[in-house]
């Protein structure tokens, strides 16, 4: 299953809605891509939707907490919305769960950003 992406705005925050597998290479860099692109678009605000992503590796992990460092170093905001359990389980082995701010609906997201 390859990686599939597509942005969508909700006020001023940008939803970064991501499918498939997030592995080394095309995936990976495909959302390093769109975050840099949602911040040279001025949206400091980046909601990024992994409800549907299947599996993340370790180069997946670099690449959002790359983005959440560059974007937050900008003065910005980068969460996260709808993890599944093999997604979720990363982040709580990688204790990146005490980093990113993590949402189950998309409605609490957007709220938190104001």
């Amino acid at each position: 299953m390859s990686l599939k992406l597509n942005t969508r705005h909700a006020g001023d925050v940008a939803i970064i809605e991501i499918s498939g597998k997030i592995t080394l290479g095309e995936g990976s860099s495909a959302i390093r891509d769109a975050m840099r692109d949602a911040m040279a678009k001025g949206n400091k605000k980046i909601l990024l939707n992994l409800s549907e992503v299947s599996f993340i590796d370790s180069t997946g992990i670099g690449e959002l907490v790359a983005g959440f460092t560059s974007i937050t170093n900008d003065g910005g905001s980068v969460k996260l919305l709808g993890l599944a359990k093999r997604v979720k389980d990363v982040l709580v082995i990688t204790k990146l769960y005490t980093i990113f701010e993590i949402f189950d609906d998309e409605a609490t997201a957007l709220q938190s950003f104001a």
